[in-house]
C-alpha cells in the first residue's frame, strides 16, 4: 500500500507528506482541524436512517423493560448483568466467557466480510458526531468555509456568541447522553431516584454525572476524529482481521489514473467521445473535502478510513456531473481492484469464523436453556479442616458455607438438608430455611456432623446435600469432607 502527496487548489488536503504519520497533524506536529463538507447522496441518507434508528435504540435499551428488568443493565458494583431479560452474575463465568468470545468472533466475521462497516455505520462515536454534533455546529456556525474563516480570524462578537450557543447546545446534549450512559450501569429507576433526591444524599452521583458529561463534551467538541485515529484499537486490528477479499471503500486507480483537471471544453470533448489520455479522476478534491478523518482515499487503504462512504457519494456526484460512470470510488475488494476478480466470500477464515460462531452460540443457548432455577456453591470454611467432638462415638464436625442464588423471576422458599453419609446431620449457624427474592443471592453457614466411621483409611467422606424448594429437591450438591483416619477391618 503506497501513499502519495495529495493536495488540491480548493483546500481539500490529505497527508501533506508521505512520511506524515497522522492525517490530523500538521508537519510541525500541531493539530490540523478538519472541516468536512457533507455529501448528501444515497449512502449518506441510508446512514442517516440507520444512525437515528441506532440513537433511538441506544436511548431505549436501559429504559425499556423486559420481564420487569431493563433490556440492558450492567450493574458492575453488584456484579449483576441483564441482557435482554436474561440475568447473569459475576459467578456465571462460563456465560460471560462465551459472550465475550461470541462478541469477538462476530466482530471478526463482520470485518472479514464487510471491512470497517461498524465504524462507519454503527459506532456511537461516528453516529453521534456525524448526525448530532456536527449538524448542530453547521446550524449555528454555518458552512465549513465560514467556520474555517471565522476560526482562523480574530475574536469578534459574532464569533463569540456563535461559539457560546454551540457549546451550550453541546453541553445540553452531552448531559442527556451522560444520563443515558450512566443508566446502563445503574438503571433509570435508580437514576431518577438520585436526581429527585437531596443532592447532599447523592453527591457522588452529581460528581460522577459532571465528570461523564465533561468527558462526552470533550470527546465530541474537541477530540472528535482523533478518537478513531489515535485511540480506538479496532483500526489497528483491521489489518489482521481483513484480507484481500474483504469489502472496503476504495478508489479504482486503474480507471482513475492518470488523474488530471479538465477545462469545460475538455469535458465537452470527452463527452463527445474524444480521448484525452487521462483517467476519470479530475482531481477535484471532493473526496478529500468530505472525509471526516481527513484522508485522501486515493492514497489506498488507510487505518484512518472508517468506511463512512462519504467519498463514494461525493465522487458519484462529480462523475454524474461530467457524464462519467459512477463507481470510481466504491465498495469493493482489494482483489477486485488489483486483479479484476470478484471477491471470494466463502474463504477459509470466513468459514472458520462462521463455524466457531455457530458452535459457541449453540453452546450458549443450550446452557441458557438448561440453567438451573437455583445456583448453588458449597465449600469448606477456611481454618481447621474439621473438629473431633469430645466423647466416645461423637461425630466429626466441619464448617461449610452455601452460596445460593435464586435464578427465577419469582420469590422462592428454600431449605438445606444433608442426605449422606448415613447418620449425618446439620447444626445450624444460620437459618437453614429461608426465602430469596428473584435473582437474590445469600450465604448460609452451618456445621456438618458426620459419624467418624465414614472417613475410612483415607480420612475422607463424601457429604451429599439437598436444596429443596416448596418440598421438591432442586439441587443435590456434594462436597468431599476431611476427617480422622479410621481403620476398617
Amino acid at each position: 500500500m503506497t501513499r502519495t502527496n495529495s493536495t488540491d487548489s480548493d483546500g481539500g488536503r490529505g497527508r501533506e507528506h508521505p512520511d506524515q504519520v497522522l492525517s490530523t497533524l500538521q508537519r510541525d506536529g500541531e493539530r490540523r482541524w478538519l472541516y468536512p463538507t457533507p455529501s448528501h447522496g444515497p449512502l449518506w441518507r441510508a446512514r442517516l436512517v440507520v444512525g437515528w434508528a441506532l440513537i433511538a435504540l441506544f436511548t431505549a435499551l436501559p429504559l425499556v423493560e423486559i420481564g420487569g428488568e431493563p433490556a440492558v443493565l450492567l450493574d458492575v458494583i453488584h456484579r449483576r448483568f441483564v441482557i435482554f431479560g436474561a440475568v447473569f452474575h459475576a459467578t456465571d463465568t462460563v456465560f460471560l466467557m462465551l459472550f465475550l468470545l461470541i462478541s469477538c468472533l462476530t466482530i471478526g466475521l463482520l470485518t472479514a466480510l464487510l471491512g470497517r462497516v461498524w465504524c462507519g455505520w454503527g459506532c456511537p462515536q461516528t453516529v453521534y458526531l456525524e448526525f448530532v454534533f456536527r449538524p448542530i455546529e453547521r446550524w449555528v456556525e454555518g458552512s465549513e468555509t465560514e467556520r474555517k474563516r471565522r476560526d482562523e480570524g480574530p475574536w469578534t462578537v459574532d464569533k463569540a456568541w456563535r461559539k457560546a450557543v454551540k457549546h451550550g447546545l453541546y453541553a445540553a446534549v452531552a448531559l442527556g447522553l451522560a444520563h443515558t450512559f450512566v443508566a446502563y450501569f445503574v438503571s433509570w429507576e435508580k437514576l431518577v431516584e438520585w436526581m429527585t433526591g437531596p443532592p447532599t444524599q447523592h453527591w457522588g452521583f452529581f460528581v460522577m454525572m459532571a465528570i461523564t458529561t465533561a468527558l462526552i463534551l470533550f470527546d465530541f467538541a474537541y477530540f472528535r476524529e482523533q478518537m478513531c485515529v489515535t485511540i480506538c484499537p479496532y483500526a489497528k486490528l483491521q489489518s489482521v482481521l481483513m484480507d484481500e477479499d474483504s469489502m472496503i471503500v476504495s478508489y479504482d486507480p486503474n480507471r482513475g489514473e492518470p488523474r488530471g483537471r479538465r477545462s469545460r471544453a475538455q469535458i465537452k470533448k470527452e463527452q463527445d467521445g474524444a480521448k484525452l489520455e487521462l483517467g476519470d479522476c479530475i482531481d477535484c478534491g471532493a473526496c478529500v473535502r468530505t472525509c471526516p478523518t481527513g484522508i485522501d482515499i486515493r492514497d489506498g487503504l488507510q487505518l484512518e478510513c472508517v468506511n463512512c462512504t462519504q467519498c463514494i457519494d461525493a465522487c458519484n456526484d462529480i462523475m454524474e456531473s461530467i457524464d462519467k460512470p459512477k463507481g470510481l470510488i466504491r465498495y469493493t475488494s482489494q482483489r477486485q481492484i488489483e486483479d479484476g476478480e470478484e471477491a471470494n466470500i466463502l474463504r477459509p477464515r470466513v468459514i472458520l469464523y462462521s463455524l466457531l460462531l455457530a458452535a459457541l452460540m449453540g453452546i450458549f443457548g443450550f446452557l441458557l436453556y438448561a440453567e438451573q432455577p437455583v445456583s448453588v456453591d458449597v465449600r469448606r470454611e477456611s481454618g481447621a479442616s474439621y473438629r473431633q467432638l469430645d466423647g466416645e462415638g461423637q461425630p466429626v464436625a466441619s464448617s461449610v458455607q452455601f452460596r445460593l442464588r435464586n435464578q427465577t423471576d419469582q420469590t422462592q422458599s428454600y431449605e438445606i438438608t444433608v442426605e449422606g453419609p448415613e447418620g449425618s446431620s446439620l447444626r445450624e449457624v444460620d437459618d437453614l430455611s429461608f426465602e430469596l427474592d428473584a435473582n437474590e443471592m445469600t450465604r448460609v453457614n452451618t456445621w456438618v456432623l458426620i459419624p467418624k466411621r465414614h472417613f475410612g483409611s483415607e480420612g475422607r467422606a463424601e457429604a451429599t446435600f439437598a436444596i429443596r424448594s416448596d418440598g421438591e429437591i432442586v439441587q443435590k450438591p456434594s462436597l468431599s469432607m476431611q476427617g480422622p483416619i479410621t481403620h476398617v477391618e
